[in-house]
């Protein structure tokens, strides 16, 4: 299997996202299944805002929240002691060789994970085997040809075929939402509930926020300096887009959606 890099890296700009998002707005298909007692493990947990939701929605169960990035888990064990939570272990970890019994937990949880992996039908089949019988597994990917936006900024295009570029010579697949079935029926799932969900960011505070981080990871973050090094732009394209997203955030007609597959697999 190649060696799959991050793309995005663990840029301030990247983590600046990641913390925003919780179990209610990136985990909703997931929270019917959520309930307490239940052992829970969560993959590629990053700085751990919907680990922490998900521990407390589980308590007295707990959640173990695994990443590939030592660096990342400081940041999730300091988001889990803020909120006073003593059910949330943490450790380092590699997608497709999890490093547990079979049957250990109740909930597998990998939200965008595996569009960043070498392996995911080998990723699933893993998390597929720590699972319990009547467990679920349950992953969300967000599928970058799909991304929409409003007005037509020609350097937002740029962007989006550059990502997907960059993120495809890492060994990755950009458009992962929309294969999560596939995958799963290749992993050995029979039970998939599909579905899928979207962020939406077009109020005037939503669309300063996205169009700022963007621009930032555009120009500062590991994915910027991978697609230098890898050839595919220049540091000059580099920031031009980085100035069409904030040219898109200074609209007031402004509206962006991510879109995001999304399947339940029962176990």
């Amino acid at each position: 299997m190649k060696d799959v890099v991050y793309t995005h890296g663990h840029h301030e700009s990247v983590l600046r996202s990641h913390r925003w998002r919780t179990a209610e707005n990136s985990a909703a298909y997931l929270l019917g299944e959520v309930r307490p007692g239940l052992d829970v493990l969560d993959v590629g947990c990053g700085p751990g805002t919907i680990t922490a939701d998900l521990a407390a929605r589980v308590a007295p169960g707990r959640v173990t929240a695994v990443d590939a990035s030592a660096g990342v888990l400081d940041q999730a064990r300091a988001v889990a002691a803020e909120r006073g939570l003593d059910n949330v272990v943490f450790a380092v970890a590699d997608a497709h060789a999890l490093d547990f019994p079979d049957d250990t937990f109740d909930v597998v949880h990998a939200h965008q994970v595996l569009q960043h992996v070498g392996d995911p039908v080998g990723a699933l089949r893993e998390m597929r085997r720590v699972c319990r019988p009547g467990g679920v597994v349950a992953v969300r990917d967000s599928d970058y040809a799909g991304f929409t936006w409003f007005p037509e900024v020609p350097a937002l295009t740029e962007w989006q075929e550059l990502y997907r570029r960059v993120a495809r010579a890492n060994g990755g697949e950009p458009d992962a939402g929309r294969r999560l079935l596939s995958w799963a029926r290749r992993a050995g799932f029979a039970d998939v509930t599909p579905s899928a969900a979207a962020w939406c960011f077009a109020t005037p505070g939503d669309r300063a926020w996205w169009s700022a981080l963007w621009a930032d990871r555009t120009t500062e973050s590991g994915y910027a300096r991978q697609a230098v090094e890898g050839g595919h732009t220049t540091p000059e394209r580099l920031a031009a887009v980085a100035e069409g997203w904030r040219e898109w955030g200074r609209s007031d007609d402004g509206w962006f959606t991510v879109p995001h597959g999304e399947i339940l697999c029962r176990v």
